[in-house]
């Protein structure tokens, strides 16, 4: 008899082949057998109707604190996720001394959106070196299973004092300190290295994180690490318009040390064709057999503007700037006064930045969120709308954000929207050399809740999108298990096949809708974050056991922290 049998679904097993209607039993955490018409099951769960899938694996996240005081990873566990990859773009909190923690939060604080006042109260400190760091962490119970990498910025802090990492570069016998302690790291079993190099990365004190303008020669000293140890994978969070100029000592990276090396790449108003040059330099590499990769958002990668969060149109102003420093009551009251209104409607900021100036007054970027619009045609945005009312753009952006009792938000389609659709996300979407990434869960808490990306890539992608082509649902779906699972060696998960481990969702596909997003104080301190919920996961499964029951924890905590490259199921070789 098995331990559980999901009968009667349809099964997409994460291969991409088409999907089918048939049971999957299993026993002691492992699927034991997928097909029509299985044995008895001592639990018995009816999928009649429901999509059944493998548990999703996100290879792009910063729980690197959370994972300290959150057990399900919210936003993500509930999305269907059950493995996460922390450590992205060379931020997190290990190694470091006791007396460098400030440092490390404001690093974090500063390049993630992540409230610092959360982070001191809610980060249970107990490590130092990182191999101590996965031991900490691995004491939390957890529902779903994560992993680590290497974060750069602390490394460099660990090894060359954090005032001197910000500012010098490295002699070779700290490159070859940083390069002992990660291949410690990963004997110990983390997955990789991390590093930035955009300079959209800075500390909460306006500076650029340690190791964006390391030198090349210490990138290629530390990741030798990597060749090594046979193991783990070399992520970079670049430049945007650096990226076509990065190519040559990545591909060397991937090359000399025979390991993955994978960069974000996205489109920008900036430079809208750069993105086409970063594919066709992986497709270059990939001919010549090196394992250089990209990584792309599943929507563009946007801002949510609302009063409350990190940006919109009345950021820089002196009126906002008073009202932010008010109780939300008190600020609410006055925006909802003429007076205010009146103000804000005719003040300018004072010599806003290039940047500051883009985002705050870019009004043809500017859309109503509406039910979750991520696609938002041109006609709609506030430039277009002011100009068929007769009404100044501020006046809608303004209306827009007092909506739902000053709760309103204004979308801004930062990257991958400057041809207005998103079609440059399906080519991405189809591209063997292009990973499904860049969630940022558990970061960016005022300004974008991309955590539910699994959910917006089967709603939007594979069943509602009305301005272009789609996406099969079986290629979404291995997109985000057997993909992202076997990228970082998880060899053991993101597949329904005997011998796998049994992570699995259960979903009402025809009933799945993304949540609006909202904006909740329920960080450590009373520290802010955008979340958004999902409806129609009926069950999530980690490890044979359900942690969640239609969106609710069942407090079932079979996560673990995931030690090093796993194993391919002997049954599946």
């Amino acid at each position: 008899m098995f331990d559980v049998v999901i009968r009667g679904g349809t099964i997409v097993d994460g291969t991409g082949e088409p999907a089918f209607v048939g049971d999957v039993a299993f026993v002691g955490g492992i699927i034991a057998a997928v097909g029509p018409n299985l044995g008895p099951g001592e639990t018995e769960v009816d999928a009649t109707g429901k999509m059944v899938t493998p548990g999703f694996v996100d290879m792009h996240t910063h729980y690197d604190g959370q994972v300290t005081w959150d057990a399900h990873f919210t936003p993500s566990g509930w999305h269907g996720v059950t493995t996460v990859v922390m450590g992205n773009c060379g931020v997190g909190f290990a190694p470091c001394r006791a007396e460098d923690r400030d440092w490390l939060i404001n690093v974090m604080e500063g390049v993630e959106d992540i409230p610092g006042s959360a982070l001191s109260e809610g980060i249970q400190w107990d490590w130092e070196t990182f191999p101590e760091y996965m031991d900490a962490i691995d004491k939390h119970p957890h529902s779903i299973d994560f992993a680590v990498q290497v974060p750069h910025s602390a490394l460099r802090g660990y090894v060359m004092g954090t005032h001197e990492s910000e500012t010098e570069q490295a002699t070779e016998a700290q490159v070859d300190e940083m390069k002992q302690h990660l291949r410690a790291s990963l004997d110990a079993g983390a997955l990789g290295f991390s590093t930035s190099r955009t300079a959209l990365h800075r500390t909460a004190a306006g500076v650029f994180v340690a190791g964006t303008f390391a030198e090349v020669s210490e990138l290629k000293g530390i990741a030798s690490a990597l060749g090594e140890a046979g193991t783990g994978v070399f992520e970079l969070a670049d430049e945007h318009m650096a990226v076509p100029r990065d190519l040559s000592w990545l591909e060397e990276i991937a090359e000399s040390t025979g390991r993955p090396v994978v960069f974000n790449l996205s489109q920008t108003d900036f430079a809208s064709d750069m993105w086409e040059q970063g594919l066709a330099g992986i497709e270059s590499a990939a001919e010549r057999g090196v394992p250089v990769f990209a990584q792309s958002a599943g929507r563009a990668i946007g801002i949510l503007m609302t009063w409350r969060g990190t940006a919109h149109p009345f950021l820089l102003t002196d009126t906002w700037k008073r009202l932010a420093e008010l109780p939300w009551d008190q600020a609410l009251a006055e925006l909802k006064t003429p007076e205010t209104r009146a103000a804000l409607l005719v003040e300018e900021a004072a010599d806003p930045t290039v940047f500051e100036a883009y985002i705050t007054q870019s009004w043809n970027k500017m859309f109503p969120l509406g039910e979750c619009n991520y696609e938002p045609a041109p006609e709609l945005s506030i430039a277009a709308q002011a100009k068929a009312l007769g009404k100044s753009p501020k006046e809608i952006a303004y209306d827009m954000m007092m909506e739902e009792d000053g709760t309103g938000f204004i979308y801004f389609p930062l990257f991958n929207y400057s041809d207005g659709n998103l079609d440059l996300l399906h080519r991405m979407h189809t591209h063997p050399q292009v990973r499904m990434g860049l969630s940022d869960g558990g970061a960016h808490c005022g300004a974008i809740c991309d955590g539910g990306m699994p959910t917006f890539m089967l709603t939007f992608w594979g069943r509602d999108r009305t301005r272009g082509p789609k996406l099969a649902v079986e290629h979404i779906i291995r997109r985000q298990t057997l993909d992202t699972a076997v990228f970082y060696g998880l060899n053991d998960r993101g597949l329904l096949k005997p011998g796998y481990r049994a992570d699995l969702n259960i979903i009402d596909y025809d009933n799945l809708r993304l949540g609006k997003p909202k904006m909740a104080f329920d960080l450590p301190a009373g520290g802010r974050r955008l979340i958004q919920r999902a409806t129609g996961y009926v069950a999530t499964f980690v490890a044979g056991q359900q942690t969640m029951d239609n969106g609710v924890p069942t407090g079932v905590m079979p996560g673990r922290l995931v030690r090093g490259e796993q194993e391919m199921p002997a049954a599946a070789k």
